[in-house]
């Protein structure tokens, strides 16, 4: 498969995925019914997805329902963590989506009734769909590991949903004794993000380096391999030495088995840890309210159309982001704004009783190993004939042997790419 640098990656997914053009350009129906979207969940699928139907075609009466008044980017909270990044660098309100002539409902979904077409909020609003787009995000099984529940997690942080928990663990790694051991336990497949717990440790470790150099990092994996996995193993031995020490889930067991808060411990089939900190990363799930909509199989998450990501158990929903089975796409941020950019088309097609077009899906993902130490990897994929998966057609990862000063753009990039996504979701 031949490697895509970065200035063919731009080229091709620049008006698709940069500008929309798949969705851009639709005509608007005169004397039309007006149609009405409900939008669950103003994440990045979520927010990029109200933002192009509302471009898509203005005559479509767009909601969008998100419970919390702002949001925290998942991507860059590993630098707030870190220390290089505050966190207040990573919360963007909702203040402009009126003036893209979308309507902001600040309260949590609480049902969906497929049969109805109706929304169900906490707050006891009742909205009305003719197409509904839920981008609801992940839930975290608590069950899974013994002692770990929402109690622990206030002394074991995970870190996974951006916001307290990122402060929370922040503050945990500055009030902790030099000479310390941290505890990254990350999940087995599938799961939101996976480079970022192994791009955390590095930012702990970057941190530690220059403040609590005694200390270790320790990564007790559930898997046997992980994203990018050549590329952190010798750039954490290049900026860390023996600082981290990562251990396959064939010599844990599969990950970690209990945790006891009170005792700081760790536990794996074979050992049992004394911790300083403890970040324990649960498996995950969809979100409850695709759940209780009746929108999950048995895999905890929900299946749909890879072509227009319109659910496969009820009509007229559509699932993006996270809590989709994406059959051949990582569970990512940039994967998420491109399904937006797809759901996008299809709504607006399905409405104006119009054929959607051919779509293209693509994904980038940057992590910071350090403050001059970036890696990559970029994809463009298509729809199987049988639409059975989303195959890659081209990508490619930073070199092994790229130059100190190709990885220092690395980081550049990956700058500018948070400043491009964020502004696209909530410019």
């Amino acid at each position: 498969m031949p490697n895509l640098n970065r200035r063919k990656f731009l080229q091709s997914t620049g008006s698709a995925f940069a500008l929309g053009s798949t969705v851009l350009g639709f005509p608007h129906i005169a004397g039309a019914a007006k149609k009405r979207v409900v939008v669950i969940g103003g994440g990045v699928g979520g927010s990029i997805a109200a933002k192009y139907i509302a471009k898509g075609d203005s005559s479509i009466e767009v909601t969008i329902v998100e419970a919390k008044p702002s949001h925290h980017t998942c991507f860059m909270s590993n630098e707030v963590i870190g220390g290089d990044r505050d966190i207040s660098t990573i919360e963007f309100g909702y203040d402009k989506f009126a003036s893209h002539g979308i309507k902001v409902v600040q309260d949590k979904a609480t049902a969906v009734d497929p049969v109805a077409h109706k929304v169900t909020t906490a707050g006891g609003v009742t909205l009305e769909y003719d197409r509904l787009v839920m981008s609801p995000g992940i839930a975290l099984k608590w069950e899974t590991i013994e002692g770990y529940d929402e109690a622990a997690a206030e002394i074991m942080p995970h870190a996974w949903l951006a916001g307290q928990q990122t402060a929370l663990l922040r503050k945990q790694l500055e009030s902790m004794d030099d000479g310390g051991l941290v505890v990254l336990a990350p999940p087995g497949n599938p799961f939101r993000c996976p480079p970022g717990p192994y791009e955390r440790a590095a930012q702990i470790a970057h941190y530690f380096k220059h403040h609590k150099p005694k200390s270790k990092i320790l990564i007790l994996d559930a898997k046997d391999k992980f994203s990018k996995q050549g590329l952190f193993m010798q750039g954490y031995k290049k900026v860390y030495g023996d600082m981290i020490e990562w251990v396959a889930g064939a010599d844990t067991g599969g990950g970690v088995t209990s945790v006891d808060p009170k005792a700081m411990k760790v536990s794996t089939d074979f050992d049992e840890h004394k911790v300083a900190v403890a970040n324990i990363i649960p498996p995950q799930k969809a979100a409850q309210i695709a759940h209780d909509a009746d929108l999950t199989d048995d895999s905890g998450w929900c299946p749909v159309d890879l072509g227009t990501f319109e659910s496969k158990r009820h009509k007229d929903i559509h699932v993006i982001g996270d809590a989709g089975i994406i059959t051949g796409m990582p569970k990512s941020g940039f994967a998420a704004g491109t399904e937006a950019k797809v759901v996008a088309s299809a709504v607006v097609s399905m409405l104006q009783e119009k054929e959607s077009g051919v779509n293209s899906y693509a994904n980038a993902c940057y992590s910071i190993i350090a403050p001059d130490y970036g890696i990559s990897v970029v994809a463009v994929y298509k729809l199987a004939a049988d639409r059975s998966k989303i195959e890659k057609m081209s990508g490619g990862l930073t070199p092994a042997d790229a130059t100190p000063e190709a990885l220092k753009r690395e980081v550049q990039y990956a700058y500018s790419w948070f400043k491009n996504m964020t502004a696209e979701m909530f410019g």
